[in-house]
């Protein structure tokens, strides 16, 4: 299988997690955005929405880093992050939803204006105002995972899951961005342990 991402990608980072965590060998192909490689026509016919990372396994190609977790994960007999049981997955699911849909859209906008604006090609200056939007948006919602955080090691089902991985991956930025979650604690910890992990460690690339 063969990963197109880049290393300073939150998106890229969460599929390389799940992929170490499994123990799995992908193909590593970097794109490189600061040369606009994401907007060629070669790469726009893996996905058209121009966007890392995508997953190539045989003919089938699947991008969408939330959908790329799972995939690993289901083609992993022994996986133990993505449970089976119904309701156990569903839960995970709520998580990796919520990933999707609120915390990491709320990081982004200041990981996109002090990160991603210095990789890659084209998206000018940063503009303060949507820097001011993701710093109102992201404490609502690190406080929602603070709450739910206190008295638990994981996010989900008392263990590791691929929930932990999704939330955990926009992290990565908290230095360089300035990500407003530093004074929650329960989410500080929680984040102290996923970054002990070996997976994050073999992640950095």
């Amino acid at each position: 299988m063969r990963l197109y991402y880049h290393p300073r990608s939150s998106n890229s980072r969460r599929v390389l997690l799940t992929a170490h965590h499994l123990g799995l060998n992908l193909e590593l192909a970097m794109v490189d955005l600061s040369r606009g490689e994401h907007k060629t026509p070669e790469f726009l016919r893996l996905n058209p929405n121009g966007k890392i990372p995508i997953l190539v396994d045989r003919a089938f190609q699947l991008w969408e880093s939330h959908a790329i977790m799972q995939y690993l994960a289901d083609d992993s007999p022994e996986q133990d992050i993505y449970p089976r049981e119904v309701s156990a997955r569903a839960d995970v699911n709520r998580w990796l939803f919520w990933s999707a849909y609120h915390f990491a859209p709320a990081a982004g906008l200041i990981i996109r204006e002090r990160v991603s604006k210095g990789i890659v090609a084209g998206l000018g200056a940063p503009d303060p105002l949507e820097i001011a939007r993701g710093e109102a948006l992201l404490p609502v919602a690190a406080l929602v995972l603070d709450r739910h955080l206190a008295g638990k090691k994981w996010i989900a089902q008392d263990r590791l899951t691929l929930a932990d991985f999704a939330v955990a991956a926009p992290l990565m930025h908290t230095a360089a961005a300035q990500l407003p979650v530093t004074e929650f604690d329960n989410l500080q910890a929680w984040f102290a342990r996923v970054q002990s992990l070996d997976a994050w460690a073999k992640s950095n690339v």
